[in-house]
């Protein structure tokens, strides 16, 4: 047998099937130890392994305390050291819009509840940051400060930027042509002819003093006054500032949180009228977006009847508050778009039979023939009064019509005059628009249902408009919910015969449409809280309705706000034997199934 060479005698034979072994009989075979042990040293079949237990992390809050920088005073001490006054915190006071705070009482709260409360009242903590414009995360280079910066700056032209003019260079080519060959007997690329254009090129100015002996700090003091000459105050920061999505952390200065408006749009409801009037209609104004398939506001109700009509319901009625009589709104809209659509709705009073028969006098009866029917009208006064008496408290769909807001917006914007009056036939496919000033007809024109581009979607700078709606659709029995509204909608933006089917009511509905202001008055916000500025109670209020985004909006809630829309959308009773009528849903708060266990909802 060979004979082993030295350095194979010290290698250690241990196979590592025996040193799992013996590691965990030793430590009741724990992984999470075993992973945390470390073997040193060499393994042989009579020795043990040697272990060593796992070192606990050091605690550097701990180590900074005891050991302190050893720093010696001197100028680049403050660059080392955590300045002491860098960050000032500062209580500033929380503005409230309206008079009386939507926070309720603290006294009958649980002190959790207490706590979030505090949070829409107490005063805005503000960390102020001396020395954050040092650092490397503060960028002041902004796009407003930069163009302010090149103002005044002359523009840079390089050769390279400059496109030959074709006639200019064809001339130049021609006189140097015509230079070349005025010298008889002299081929062209000769030596000759090179003297010859030489002669006839202009010389280079000259340069002063480029031999005599100047001293190095001469020069150096010449070439600094002639950089500062004409130097820009700010020359690095003409610099252009770096993308945005440059994966640099910017620590950029909050502003204080506020309450969210989008683009606010303001519709007054001036009048209603129809053909006949023989009961109390009611109308409510609300936002969809075709596209996102979305409700994006809530309901505005609105009562123009007259106070004829109004008395037919007194028995069911109670007073109405100051609050419920408003005919102006302030919708708020975070996204327009070309598919936004006001959408306003009719109702009635609840009476026997179907949609379409409760709709059929006003499809058939006229005012100009209010005379000859006479009796006619009258009986059906008659029975609507009927109807209020007894079922004054409970309303059915009657019809409806739809206002593609950005085309208002777009041609009213595009007006030369300081508000528009136009009317608006929805039984048209096109539609029907006129133009009126001081209530005399002076134009005619026909504008497209869409308009493309970012300006026709801006809600702040357009005109205001007068409009005259004068066709509503009757409501369809069979399509009363939202997903069979945005099927029409989209419709009224390409052509289809789908409206053409529908039977048209005919009446008169105005209203206004223009910008809102910035501080309205006499406002309640969706809470029916007067907003500052409200002089007199009295005075009919200008409603603020509550926005549903179509998309998310990543900003803070700062503004308590308790409210709960419920809007029933169908009542199904296919699987129900017999007959369904006469079906009323009532929504409210219980804390126990008794009905004396309703909750006030106020």
């Amino acid at each position: 047998m060979a004979e082993r060479r030295a350095f194979a005698q010290k290698i250690s034979r241990t196979v590592a099937a025996e040193v799992r072994k013996q590691i965990s009989g030793q430590y009741s075979g724990s992984p999470q130890l075993l992973k945390n042990l470390n073997i040193v040293g060499s393994i042989s079949h009579h020795t043990t392994v040697p272990l060593t237990e796992a070192v606990d992390p050091v605690d550097l809050e701990d180590y900074l305390i005891t050991h302190p920088l050893a720093v010696d005073s001197g100028l680049l001490r403050d660059l080392i050291e955590f300045p002491p006054d860098d960050i000032e915190v500062v209580y500033s006071p929380r503005d409230c819009r309206t008079l009386v705070s939507a926070v309720p009482e603290e006294s009958e709260m649980d002190p959790h509840v207490r706590d979030c409360i505090r949070s829409y009242t107490e005063d805005w903590a503000v960390v102020i940051r001396k020395y954050h414009k040092l650092g490397t995360g503060f960028n002041p280079n902004t796009l407003d400060k930069q163009k302010e910066r090149q103002k005044g700056l002359p523009k840079q032209v390089f050769e390279s930027d400059e496109a030959p003019d074709g006639n200019n260079y064809q001339d130049e080519q021609d006189d140097l042509k015509r230079r070349s060959m005025s010298i008889d007997d002299t081929p062209r690329g000769s030596w000759a002819c090179s003297i010859f254009d030489l002669k006839n090129s202009l010389p280079d100015a000259l340069l002063p003093n480029l031999l005599d002996r100047t001293p190095n700090e001469e020069i150096d003091r010449q070439n600094d006054d002639q950089r500062k000459a004409n130097r820009h105050k700010e020359l690095f920061a003409l610099h252009p500032s770096p993308d945005e999505e440059e994966p640099i952390e910017r620590l950029s200065v909050p502003e204080v949180p506020k309450e969210h408006f989008g683009q606010r749009l303001l519709v007054k409801c001036l009048s209603l009228k129809f053909e006949i009037e023989i009961e109390p209609i009611f109308a409510s104004l609300a936002l969809y977006d075709v596209k996102e398939k979305k409700k994006i506001s809530e309901n505005f109700y609105f009562d123009l009847n007259s106070e004829q009509m109004k008395g037919l319901l007194r028995p069911h009625v109670p007073p109405a508050a100051i609050t419920t009589l408003a005919r102006s709104a302030i919708f708020s809209i975070t996204y327009p778009s070309q598919d936004v659509f006001l959408v306003i709705k009719l109702e009635k009073v609840l009476q026997q039979g179907d949609i379409g028969e409760c709709a059929e006098p006003y499809m058939i009866f006229k005012e100009a023939d209010a005379t000859k029917n006479k009796e006619k009208l009258e009986k059906l006064k008659s029975q609507a009064d009927q109807f209020c008496q007894r079922l004054g408290k409970y309303r059915m769909p009657f019809a409806w019509t739809a206002i593609h807001l950005m085309n208002i917006v777009s041609s009213a914007g595009s007006l030369e005059r300081d508000s528009t009056e136009v009317e608006i036939s929805t039984g048209e496919r096109k539609g029907s628009w006129s133009e009126r000033r001081n209530s005399s007809l002076v134009g005619r024109r026909s504008l497209e249902r869409t308009t493309s581009g970012d300006d026709s979607c801006n809600l702040t700078s357009f005109r205001p408009a007068t409009l005259t709606v004068t066709n509503f659709f009757k409501q369809e029995g069979d399509r009363l919910s939202d997903e069979d509204l945005y099927k029409f909608l989209a419709d009224m933006r390409r052509p289809s015969s789908v409206l053409r089917r529908l039977r048209p009511i005919t009446a008169q509905l105005k209203i206004d449409i223009s910008p809102a202001p910035e501080n309205p008055h006499y406002c309640l916000t969706p809470e029916l809280l007067q907003v500052k500025l409200y002089p007199d109670s009295r005075v009919r209020p200008t409603r603020e309705i509550l926005e549903f985004p179509a998309r998310d909006v990543y900003v803070p809630n700062t503004t308590y706000r308790n409210l709960l829309y419920i809007y029933p959308q169908s009542l199904n009773f296919a699987n129900r034997q017999g007959s369904a009528r006469n079906i009323t849903v009532k929504v409210q708060f219980m804390y126990g199934e008794d009905p004396s266990n309703a909750m006030p909802v106020s």
